[in-house]
């Protein structure tokens, strides 16, 4: 599925949220400079066959896997990459990583966390080369469930760079990597489980814009593999595991989010339903999730919308704050396994590595945890902006053509008092606002009246002219 290739420039963007995308060369040298602190402090394991699964070209590389059979069931070793190996305390870098938060996702260029020289070089897992790195290692019994867990510092060895859409045809081949074979079979024994604890997992489509020869973008939505969902499984399953660990021992950092309210829930059903699903008012909506094909434009729409019932996530210092859980996981979670790009996960990995050692959480840790949690959730609001903002750019910047003409809707919500309604339009596939009240659940035609690429404002009307 393709929008229409346009012109397209989000450096505005960049700047009207002052986002940094480069470093300045002090940061890039101390960068270069940096080495593992905790060198003689690691278990050996270069001889486990790990790998890496990320999009296709992706060098800054988090986490590598291998999973094996045992008696009842199977261990799953994850390795993530040791950020804070190269990040010493009170150092500029780390200060950089404070102002930062996470890496912001402008759709042509990345903010990073951490100059190149780390998140693409040396703290990244890039394969045949040694690199310091946290590994977690679960034992889960036949049904996928866990029986056992640990974690702790190691010297390990990726011995592949696999990318999703090579690993899906390996899949459908028979032939997959032998470090990842019992992928598929414990991802979905995980999804299963996800359904037991009524998570809502949200399998969105991956977009990104494409440069053509001609100058031009496109923006081009990615199939959602299966793969993509098994290997997501192992990373919920490892911030499942750290939550509970943090929680167990009442210090540590949680992701949290609210349940989505009865109010959210019947709006989300009848724009489903909307849309021509059957989800009526007995089927749980992570189910009915679980079930939708996200790569049509119909699924993509209906994902999107979901993206509305996972509202009021945060994070919470258990030194200060009450332990909650997140409703979409469905029980306690924990950022842990993307510290090349986000600040978080460096500091609540420490609590971990600390509470399966036995030994007192660093003071480095603990006196920047409120600090760490109010950077998060700054930034975290921030990364959503600067999403909304390139969405809304590219849409006008593809439709402004097109003011005037007509298009086939759906009608997902009607407000007759506002004279409002919430449609979807299949070809290209924008969410957006309409002007007037049709019939919730209709197809008709809309006229776009408005695609203002200044401020990326997109309005539609109804009845169509």
């Amino acid at each position: 599925m393709k929008l229409y290739a346009a012109p397209l420039n989000f450096r505005g963007i960049a700047e009207e949220f002052d986002v940094p995308t480069d470093f300045p060369a002090e940061l890039h040298a101390e960068a270069a400079a940096a080495t593992d602190r905790f060198a003689g402090q690691r278990r050996d394991v270069r001889d486990m066959q790990l790998v890496t699964i990320d999009p296709v070209g992706s060098m800054d590389l988090d986490q590598a896997v291998h999973i094996e059979r045992r008696d009842g069931g199977y261990r799953v070793h994850y390795a993530i990459a040791d950020v804070a190996a190269f990040i010493a305390p009170g150092s500029a870098l780390e200060a950089e990583s404070l102002r930062r938060g996470q890496t912001i996702y402008l759709p042509d260029e990345p903010a990073r966390l951490h100059p190149e020289e780390l998140s693409e070089g040396s703290a990244s897992l890039l394969p045949d080369v040694d690199r310091p790195a946290v590994l977690w290692t679960f034992d889960l019994d036949s049904a996928g469930e866990v029986e056992h867990f640990h974690v702790e510092r190691v010297l390990a060895r990726s011995y592949a760079r696999l990318d999703y859409d090579a690993v899906h045809e390996d899949y459908l081949a028979g032939r997959m990597h032998p470090s990842i074979e019992l992928l598929p079979e414990v991802g979905q024994l995980r999804e299963v489980s996800g359904l037991r604890r009524r998570a809502i997992n949200l399998r969105l489509p991956s977009q990104r814009v494409r440069s053509l020869d001609d100058g031009t973008y496109e923006l081009i939505v990615e199939p959602r593999h299966e793969v993509m969902d098994w290997n997501s499984e192992i990373s919920l399953l490892t911030g499942m595991c750290a939550g509970v660990l943090m929680v167990n021992h009442g210090t540590g950092l949680l992701r949290t989010l609210g349940p989505a309210t009865k109010e959210a829930g019947d709006i989300f059903r009848a724009e489903a339903r909307a849309l021509g699903y059957d989800l009526d008012d007995d089927r749980e909506i992570g189910e009915f999730l679980q079930s939708v094909d996200a790569t049509g434009a119909r699924g993509m729409a209906i994902i999107r919308e979901a993206q509305k019932l996972l509202r009021g996530s945060g994070y919470v210092n258990l030194a200060t704050g009450e332990a909650e859980v997140h409703s979409g996981i469905g029980g306690y979670y924990s950022h842990v396994t993307a510290p090349l790009r986000r600040l978080i996960d460096r500091f609540a990995t420490e609590y971990c590595l600390s509470i399966c050692a036995g030994t007192e959480v660093p003071d480095w840790v603990t006196a920047r945890a409120d600090e760490v949690v109010e950077v998060m959730q700054r930034t975290s609001s921030l990364a959503n902006s600067v999403d909304r903002a390139s969405l809304d750019l590219t849409e006008a910047t593809v439709l402004a053509p097109w003011v005037g003409h007509n298009f086939d809707a759906v009608i997902l919500t009607s407000d007759a008092e506002r004279n409002r309604a919430r449609i979807f339009v299949s070809d290209p596939p924008v969410l957006a606002d309409a002007v007037g009240s049709p019939a919730q659940g209709t197809t008709t035609r809309v006229s776009l009246v408005r695609a203002d690429v200044e401020t990326r404002d997109v309005t539609f009307a109804w009845p169509a002219d």
